[in-house]
């Protein structure tokens, strides 16, 4: 049976809280973003993200060394999932609303696309596998 190495990740939340003096509460966020000292910075564990895959290579030990396997994207982060698929509905959205006439209501055109991405969306949302 052969190995693989693969890589997971986790997204642990980083903060600091910090008081700013501003104007305005978005005057006050900006220099937040813009302040780049984060020697009093907090991990919050209890509100680290999903484990999910970030690389796959064939054999032992092999992470960087050789070519890394596709991964398939339902081992993905589920946020990035999200935001990945959003191109694919924002282009059938797109063919929808600015088909020639008769082109939106041809079926074959766009109802296949429209049901896969359909399809896809509804797993991401249920943490399920892409649909094949």
């Amino acid at each position: 049976m052969p190995f693989f190495t693969i890589e997971v990740t986790y997204r642990l939340p980083v903060y600091r809280q910090r008081a700013y003096e501003a104007n305005t509460v978005e005057q006050a966020c900006r220099l937040a973003i813009e302040d780049d000292d984060w020697s009093d910075q907090k991990e919050d564990f209890d509100s680290s993200g999903e484990t999910y895959v970030t690389g796959a290579w064939p054999g032992p030990d092999s992470a960087y060394r050789v070519t890394a396997l596709p991964v398939p994207s339902q081992f993905g982060e589920t946020t990035q999932r999200k935001a990945d698929h959003f191109e694919t509905l924002l282009g059938i959205l797109k063919v929808l609303a600015h088909a020639p006439d008769g082109t939106a209501s041809d079926p074959p055109f766009w109802r296949q696309r429209a049901d896969a991405a359909i399809a896809k969306a509804e797993a991401i949302l249920t943490g399920a596998r892409d649909p094949d």
